[in-house]
Order: C-alpha cells, then structure tokens, then sequence
C-alpha cells in the first residue's frame, strides 16, 4: 500500500512516461462512458424548447442573437454549407485525436496532465447534458432555423434521419465542438514550434464557432459554455499536478531500473 501511495505521489510530481496500450484503454472507455450517457439522458422535449427559447431570449437582451442571419447566410452558399457540414461531422474527431496522438509522441512528459483536462473538459458536458436538456437552433420550434443537414442531404448529424433515433437530440449544452477545438488550439498554441502551426491553433477554435453557429447546432451561449468547460479542465489539471499542463519537461523521465536484491549468503 505505501509503494503504490509513494507511486501516486510521484506519478503528480512527474507523470511519467504514457503507456499507448493503457491510453488507448482510457479512451475507449472514456469515450463509451461519454456517449452513453450523453445518449441515456431522456429527451424531454418540452423542456428542452423552452430552454431554446430562453436562451434565444436571453442572447436578444445581450443583443449576440445574429445565429439566425449567420445560419440563413452561409446556407445560401450550397458548396460552402456542404462543406461545412461535412467539418462539423468530422474534424471535431479527426483533430482532437490528431493532437492527442501528437502529444503522446512529441510531448511524453505533457501528456498525461493535458489528457487530464481534456477528460475533466469533457465530464463536466455530461452535467449540462442531464440537467439543461437544449434544442439546437434548427430544431426549436418557430426558430426560423434551416436544418442545413436535412436540407443539403448530406450526412453528419447525430440528430438528424436516421441518427436521430438512436442519439439524444437535445444535449446541446455545453458545446464539445468548442470545448475540444479550444484544447487542441490551447495546446497547439503553446507548443508548437513553427508560427504558422500556432496560428492555425488560434484559428481552429475560431472557425469552430462558425461551424456550429452556421449550421444551426449550437447558439452561442452553448459555445461560451464549452468554453468555460474547458478552462475547468485546464484549471483541474492544474490543480492535480501543481503545475499547468505545458510547463511539464517536453519528455518524460524515463524509469529508473530497481536495484536486483543482493544475494543471500547462507554460512556453512
């Protein structure tokens, strides 16, 4: 028990080299864990419009509520929305991956307190999921929104033809797009050698919020929320291991061989 605390310890003070096999077992499950219960919450719809409507309200009163013109303007452009359809189904994945791969790589000794915040990012969606079920704009009722899915016919909506039976339409907020593009542009942007590298991670969030917003998934406030989840994770992390996740040594210390006990000499 006292060399697995002394293990932990240490494991807080320097993380260690990741091992690929047990990362790969911690995403899997993660992401199970995440996509069930993000799909196990039941869909209360009438609650979920009416949520719609305040927040569609409240962004009136802050004057930010453009989602409709930005939804209606890009749709007007068939080759631009397809295409951002098409983002939205795929680069929330292949992006967040690609960094994390890049990470366990390039950046051994910063990897486990990043994926730290990532999965604390990512559980504190789970609460806003269950207790503030939320229509996306193109499903409230009298929004005015365009589904620009159903519309341009092509695939990439979880909640729209035929995925809309087997994933909760109306877990909305926070936006994961926004919580897991800003990770990997935080991460990006503070370690990333070449400029240009850092500037697509400053980009990335950026063009995010476009994405959701012209495609009618997300308001605005659900981005804010993503946001704010995010900087949760960063400051888990932070908190966890004393230290923010991209001040740890670019490697990982490599582990120090036991010493072979000495043999035992029996006297004649």
């Amino acid at each position: 028990m006292g060399h697995l605390l002394w293990s932990l310890r240490g494991h807080f003070r320097s993380p260690g080299r990741p091992r690929l096999w047990i990362e790969l077992l911690l995403i899997a499950v993660s992401y199970w864990i995440y996509s069930m219960v993000r799909n196990a919450v039941p869909e209360m719809e009438a609650r979920a419009q009416r949520n719609a409507h305040d927040i569609w309200a409240l962004e009136g009163t802050l004057h930010i509520d453009v989602e409709r013109y930005v939804n209606h303007a890009f749709d007007s452009v068939s080759w631009l929305i397809t295409g951002l359809n098409y983002d939205y189904a795929t680069l929330h994945f292949i992006v967040t991956i690609a960094v994390l791969v890049w990470l366990f790589r390039a950046h051994s000794g910063r990897y486990a307190a990043a994926r730290l915040s990532l999965f604390v990012t990512t559980g504190f969606a789970l609460f806003g999921y269950y207790f503030y079920p939320l229509a996306p704009p193109r499903l409230m009722v009298d929004g005015g929104f365009i589904d620009t899915v159903e519309k341009h016919h092509t695939w990439g909506s979880m909640a729209s033809g035929d995925m809309a039976h087997v994933s909760n339409q109306f877990a909305a907020m926070p936006s994961m797009h926004i919580g897991w593009s800003l990770w990997c542009g935080v991460t990006i942007f503070f370690l990333a050698k070449r400029t240009w590298v850092r500037v697509l991670g400053v980009i990335y969030p950026l063009t995010t919020v476009v994405v959701i917003v012209a495609t009618a998934n997300h308001f605005f406030m659900d981005a804010i929320a993503g946001a704010c989840c995010t900087f949760i994770g960063l400051g888990a992390s932070r908190l966890v291991y004393r230290r923010w996740p991209y001040s740890f040594p670019k490697a990982a210390p490599l582990p120090v061989p036991e010493p072979e006990p000495e043999p035992v000499t029996v006297g004649r």
